[in-house]
């Protein structure tokens, strides 16, 4: 039996699927896969390394400047600076003819708003030039968006960058630890010292503490405290320690003088201290009739040994002079100390 021919030619050319239409149709689908894996692995990727940035804090954003709060850390200087001040002056000028340079750092409080961690310099001095100019290049800030664990932790970013841009003063650097302090960051003055400034040698430590007392005897008396030297504030501090009553006076002096520029306040200070180690120093007796040697100056008995009295309140006695120090004795100490005294006399 004859076999039977299949059917050929351009019929069958033109129904059956090219060899080439055969390999393309069946690799289309595992292209079109490969493809989308690899685009959405490049995602996942840009993805992972804004995460990254945004955790490391190495995302800079561009932020209108209404949106950053200044008031969201209680700041370690009193004010960032004005046009008197030659450094300030330099830095708006810098930023007026190149841009900013170098971004302030910021945490996300939410709603859209950021709290300033540090820079506010840079801040004041970019919402100065939009204030002047109103141009649209100084009405935002460059940040860098950092999350810090804690409260501890953003106000030891503050610190730590103004330490190394422009030093803060013994008495700035004082100032921020108690208000630290006040704010609930830090259960103590030590302990706030203690973290604040870590890398500074224990020396240095010491010497801020004793800002410290001063600060908490005259709080924000001090007009110019980025101008308060540290043999002047030593000084300062010495005699408060030693002389309760120094405080007031010098509280007192500071609230009625005019002091329009750092230059009087420091002359001030400087003849405060000169009339305080006058009124200390012991006076001469009257010489004896037909004496011809001249008399010894009158010794004071030395001090007794302080005795802590109460956290923070040392008492010790010389003479017929008691003295409290330390740094609990503030200026609401020596009120209730005022008003007890007062009540007993009156009784």
């Amino acid at each position: 039996m004859a076999k039977r021919k299949r059917l050929g030619g351009p019929l069958q050319d033109h129904l059956a699927p090219s060899e080439a239409e055969t390999r393309s149709t069946a690799s289309a689908p595992i292209a079109r896969i490969a493809g989308e894996t690899s685009v959405n692995a490049a995602f996942d990727e840009v993805r992972r390394e804004l995460d990254s940035a945004r955790s490391e804090g190495r995302l800079v954003l561009r932020l209108p400047l209404e949106a950053v709060e200044t008031a969201w850390l209680v700041r370690d200087r009193l004010d960032p600076g004005t046009t008197e001040d030659p450094d300030f002056a330099a830095l708006v000028d810098s930023l007026r003819d190149h841009g900013q340079r170098s971004p302030v750092e910021v945490a996300d409080i939410g709603q859209n708003r950021y709290g300033l961690i540090s820079g506010w310099r840079r801040l004041t001095a970019l919402r100065q030039l939009y204030e002047e100019t109103g141009e649209a290049r100084f009405a935002t800030v460059l940040a860098l968006l950092r999350q810090p664990e804690n409260a501890q932790a953003a106000y030891l970013a503050m610190v730590e960058e103004n330490e190394i841009r422009l030093g803060l003063s013994y008495y700035e650097r004082a100032r921020i630890a108690a208000r630290a302090v006040e704010a609930g960051v830090y259960p103590s003055t030590k302990t706030a010292l203690q973290s604040l400034f870590a890398s500074a040698s224990r020396a240095k430590r010491s010497k801020i503490g004793s800002f410290l007392t001063l600060y908490q005897a005259l709080g924000d008396f001090v007009r110019f405290p980025q101008a308060l030297t540290e043999r002047l504030g030593l000084s300062l501090a010495k005699i408060v320690e030693e002389d309760a009553t120094a405080q007031a006076r010098l509280r007192d002096r500071l609230m009625e003088a005019d002091r329009p520029d750092l230059e009087a306040e420091q002359a001030l200070l400087a003849d405060f201290i000169a009339a305080e180690a006058e009124r200390a120093a012991p006076s001469e007796p009257a010489p004896e009739a037909g004496a011809g040697t001249r008399p010894n100056r009158a010794r004071r008995a030395p001090p007794a040994a302080a005795v802590e009295i109460s956290p923070g309140v040392r008492l010790s006695q010389s003479g017929g002079a008691v003295h409290l120090s330390g740094p609990g004795v503030d200026a609401a100490f020596r009120d209730a100390l005022e008003a007890w005294l007062r009540s007993r006399t009156r009784d």
